[in-house]
């Protein structure tokens, strides 16, 4: 008999160990046995729920890789009576794991393309319905989160860092509590699946005639029932750990595409967190069982888990100044740099007066459609927009003058409504700068010149909480300088 298996280096024999299984790999075969262990998230602790989640293993496997799960084998004492079970599944070829091929560096990108656009139909073509629904809802994300939380206590300041725990759980409760309207928009357009739920690079093997995706959650259908995006995001997160931010970001990308899911950032980040907490809760319970490596694995997911929230952040940013002090310059760069709307009062005050942005409204200082009545008008709509955009996880930035105390207490109340982070930038430049740039417009939206600056500048009420942004320097040096306050926190993935 060899000792290699499937023609290739292989052992003809292995065994491999996770926190609820032991898996024999025997020839073309390999078998899987349950540990009789509860660990509060699943219990296998009889031989008959053994039995149950090894059936329900195999159904529900066969919805993706359906010649991989052939059955399930019973185990028989000497006796003939029934003592545990088995999954049987056909081997895969060890080398042909994703994980195996992304550590040692091989081309992927068809592979999780391929994979990208399997996962996808996946999800179209999976079970709908009420109860499955309700877990996409802000309260039922919540309460994963919150379980997981409890589960981990017990590991803070030994395993888990007190304070970067302390931040994950802030920072989660803040995103989900202020985005109940974006997660009902995709409990509305059905992105709510019963799904994967462990999509892991060690379990995705890359065959030549496509992928095959094993070891989906068996134990809790609640944990399967998911976002399609939050799906997918755990193998951008594994793929990131493996050290491949790029591949992840590629993949979750190209998901998308095929999902047609137009999803902002921060809802990608925070799924990607949400999967690294997931792993670290396991390092944690696997450093229990004896685990000498999971403190460090525990450790880099949960760095993982904060990057990720940090880079997901929902922000409303106050870019104000004075007329040519350079601040519609900069909020525009601003977007396109971190991907954020921008919204102005230039253009707002013209459409809700009814002209074109480009048509000249040019009046003396609190007259024409500047009268206060209509700047307050103006204000309330820039801010109600800006309100529903938050809601729906899109950093906004808004480009204004800010000038009034009263207009940036209002939109203080409305970032606290959204649980949004308010950033406070105001642009300054020398005198003589702002006046050469209003003297030398052409085609603005703003219709403010030197006169109107200064009675602006003159009236303005005074600013101490923001950042000052001098914009009489280069552009670049004024946009990083800028970035640098409102995403403190770089993330390298989605």
């Amino acid at each position: 008999m060899s000792n290699t298996a499937n023609g290739s280096d292989e052992p003809f024999v292995a065994v491999h160990e996770t926190h609820a299984a032991v898996v024999f790999l025997v020839g073309a075969r390999a078998y899987k046995l349950k540990k009789p262990v509860g660990l509060g998230f699943l219990d296998f602790t009889t031989r008959e729920r053994r039995q149950a989640v090894c059936r329900r293993e195999v159904e529900l496997n066969r919805r993706i890789a359906a010649d991989v799960y052939l059955g399930v084998a019973d185990v028989h004492a000497p006796d003939g009576t029934p003592c545990d079970h088995l999954v049987v599944m056909r081997r895969m070829p060890a080398q042909r794991r994703l994980a195996a091929l992304v550590r040692s560096g091989a081309p992927v990108d068809d592979h999780l393309r391929r994979l990208a656009r399997l996962v996808a139909a996946f999800h179209a073509a999976s079970r709908h319905a009420p109860e499955i629904s309700a877990e996409g809802s802000a309260e039922a994300i919540l309460r994963r989160w919150t379980d997981s939380f409890h589960q981990v206590r017990p590991y803070r300041g030994t395993v888990l860092d007190d304070d970067l725990a302390g931040e994950i759980e802030r920072r989660t409760v803040d995103f989900l509590t202020g985005r109940k309207e974006l997660l009902d928009d995709r409990i509305a357009a059905g992105r709510i699946v019963d799904g994967h739920g462990d999509l892991l690079a060690d379990d995705i093997f890359c065959l030549d005639d496509g992928p095959r995706v094993l070891d989906c959650i068996e134990f809790d259908d609640r944990l399967r029932w998911l976002d399609g995006l939050d799906d997918a995001a755990f193998l951008a997160m594994d793929l990131e750990r493996l050290g491949a931010p790029q591949l992840g970001a590629r993949f979750l990308h190209w998901y998308a595409e095929f999902a047609a899911d137009p999803a902002p950032a921060s809802l990608r980040h925070h799924y990607i967190a949400y999967r690294a907490f997931v792993r670290a809760k396991v390092a944690c319970l696997r450093h229990a069982q004896g685990d000498e490596h999971a403190a460090d694995d525990a450790a880099g997911h949960a760095e993982l888990v904060v990057s990720h929230l940090r880079a997901g952040e929902v922000a409303l940013v106050l870019v104000g100044g004075a007329p040519g002090t350079g601040k519609t310059t900069l909020a525009g760069r601003l977007a396109d740099r971190l991907g954020a709307v921008l919204l102005g009062t230039d253009r707002i005050r013209k459409e809700l007066a009814g002209l074109p942005p480009d048509v000249s409204a040019a009046a003396p200082y609190q007259e024409g459609i500047y009268t206060p009545v209509w700047t307050k008008r103006t204000y309330t709509e820039l801010l109600a927009r800006a309100e529903t955009l938050l809601h729906r996880g899109e950093s906004v930035i808004l480009d204004a003058s800010w000038a009034g105390a009263a207009h940036r207490s209002a939109a203080a109340e409305t970032a606290a409504r959204c649980r949004s982070t308010l950033i406070e930038l105001c642009c300054e430049a020398a005198p003589e700068v702002a006046v050469a740039r209003l003297r030398g417009r052409t085609h603005a939206i703003s219709d403010a010149d030197e006169h109107v600056a200064a009675a602006l500048s003159g009236s303005a009420d005074p600013w101490p909480q923001a950042a000052t942004i001098r914009t009489d320097e280069t552009p670049d040096r004024s946009l990083e300088q800028a970035a640098r306050l409102v995403r403190p926190y770089e993330c390298s993935a989605a």
